[in-house]
C-alpha cells in the first residue's frame, strides 16, 4: 500500500502506483463525475466510468457533462445513471455563447450538494477551473487529477501533458477505488439508432463512411484529400457515405464537390446523434480525422481509419491497431506560414496534416476493408 495522500480533508485512503486500485470509499451510495466536454472526451472517460460502475454496484453515478451527451446516457445502457448538464463555467464549460452568471453556477451547486454525495470525481482536465466547482459539491470524499498550483482533492493523481486520456481517467479511477475492467471505450448500440439510421439510408450493401469534420479546422486533413481516398475505394467496389452535421454542411460540401465518382451517398445532416450511431455502427469503416464520430465507431466497434496531428496520436488515438489505424502528421505544421501546432495558434484556422500522404491513409482503408472480408 502507498503512503496516504494529503487531500482537502486531510488523510483519506491510500493511492497506489499506477492503476492499481487504492481502498474503496465505504459507504457509497451517490457518485458524481465531471466530464463536460466533447463526445470524444465523454468516450476516452467511459472506461474509468465503467471501472466505477463495477467498484460500486449498487451507486447511483451521476455524469456532470454537456447537453450533447444525452443521447450517450439516457436510454441507452451504460456505465452512468443520471446526467446533469454543468453551466457555462470558464474552463469547464462546453460548447459556445457566454458564461454563465454566478448566480446560476451557485444555485446548480446548490442543487447538487443537496444530492448528498458520496463521493464525486474529476475526470476533466488539470483541476484548475474544474477542481473548485467540484468541491462546491460538497461530497463526502473527491478524486481527479491536479496540475500544479490547482487545488488539491481528497485523491489527486498528478496531471501531466501528453499521457493518454483513457489511461490518465483510469488512474483517477483507480485512485478512487475502482480497477481497471477494460482500456477501450465502449459504446451500446439500440433499435432505435438502427432505426433512424435506416430512415435515412435503408440496408443494403455495405458502405464505407467518410466524415471530414474536427472540432478545431487545424486538425481537419484537406476535403480533397479525403474524396481522393472516398474515389479510389468506390473504384474498388466500396459504396462511400459522407456524413456531417448541418454546421457541417460546408465542408461537406467541399469533399462532395471534389468527389468523382458516382458512388457516393451524401447524408450530411440526415440523421441526429442517435441516427449517426446507427449509421456508424452499420458501416464496414469510418475514414476520417480526430473527431467526436470517430471515437463512436471505434466504440460501437466499426473499424477506423483517421489523421492524426503528433500531439493528438499521443493523447486520444486508438489505443490498438487490430481495427484501427492512425496516419500522424509529424511535423504538425501550419498549411500557411508554418507555425507548429504545439507553438499556439497563428490564427490562420488551415490545416496542419498536409504532410499526411493520400496513399497511406489509402493503404490503411484497404488493410482493414480486407480484414473485415476474411470470414471468422
Amino acid at each position: 500500500m502507498g503512503p496516504a495522500v494529503q487531500g482537502a480533508a486531510g488523510p483519506v485512503g491510500a493511492v497506489r502506483p499506477g492503476l492499481e486500485p487504492a481502498d474503496p470509499v465505504p459507504g457509497v451510495r451517490r457518485v458524481a463525475v465531471l466530464r463536460s466536454g466533447g463526445i470524444g472526451d465523454y468516450l476516452n472517460a467511459e472506461p474509468a466510468l465503467t471501472a466505477l460502475r463495477a467498484a460500486y454496484p449498487q451507486a447511483e453515478i451521476t455524469l456532470l457533462g454537456a447537453a450533447h451527451h444525452r443521447p450517450l446516457v439516457e436510454g441507452r445502457p451504460g456505465p452512468c445513471d443520471r446526467l446533469e448538464v454543468v453551466p457555462a463555467v470558464p474552463g469547464v464549460r462546453a460548447g459556445d455563447g457566454p458564461d454563465a452568471p454566478g448566480e446560476e453556477v451557485e444555485a446548480w451547486c446548490a442543487a447538487q450538494r443537496a444530492r448528498g454525495y458520496d463521493l464525486a470525481v474529476q475526470l476533466h482536465g488539470g483541476g484548475g477551473n474544474s477542481n473548485p466547482l467540484l468541491l462546491r459539491l460538497g461530497a463526502r470524499t473527491t478524486a481527479g487529477t491536479a496540475a500544479p498550483g490547482a487545488p488539491r482533492l481528497d485523491r489527486t493523481v498528478p496531471w501531466s501533458p501528453y499521457q493518454h486520456d483513457v489511461l490518465r481517467w483510469l488512474e483517477v479511477a483507480a485512485a478512487a477505488g475502482a480497477p481497471a475492467v477494460r482500456l477501450e471505450p465502449r459504446l451500446a448500440l439500440t433499435e432505435d439508432d438502427l432505426r433512424r439510421s435506416r430512415e435515412a439510408l435503408p440496408d443494403g450493401e455495405p458502405f464505407v463512411a467518410v466524415h471530414p469534420g474536427a472540432t478545431e479546422p487545424r486538425r481537419r486533413w484537406r476535403p480533397e484529400r479525403l474524396a481522393e481516398v472516398g474515389d479510389a475505394l468506390a473504384a474498388e467496389g466500396a459504396r462511400v457515405v459522407l456524413l456531417g452535421s448541418p454546421a457541417e454542411r460546408p465542408l461537406t460540401a467541399q469533399v462532395a464537390a471534389a468527389a468523382r465518382s458516382d458512388r457516393w451517398t451524401d447524408l450530411t445532416g440526415a440523421v441526429d446523434l442517435r441516427g449517426l450511431l446507427g449509421l456508424l455502427a452499420r458501416a464496414d469503416l469510418l475514414l476520417g480525422n480526430d473527431s467526436g464520430p470517430r471515437h463512436l465507431a471505434a466504440a460501437l466497434g466499426t473499424p477506423t481509419v483517421a489523421v492524426f496531428t503528433s500531439a493528438n496520436a499521443v493523447d486520444v488515438a486508438p489505443l490498438t491497431r487490430t481495427w484501427h489505424r492512425t496516419a500522424v502528421s509529424w511535423g504538425s505544421a501550419c498549411a500557411r506560414c508554418g507555425m507548429p501546432y504545439l507553438a499556439g495558434d497563428c490564427g490562420h484556422g488551415e490545416t496542419v496534416l498536409d504532410d499526411v500522404p493520400g496513399e497511406e491513409v489509402l493503404a490503411h482503408a484497404r488493410d482493414l476493408l480486407a480484414q473485415r472480408a476474411v470470414p471468422a
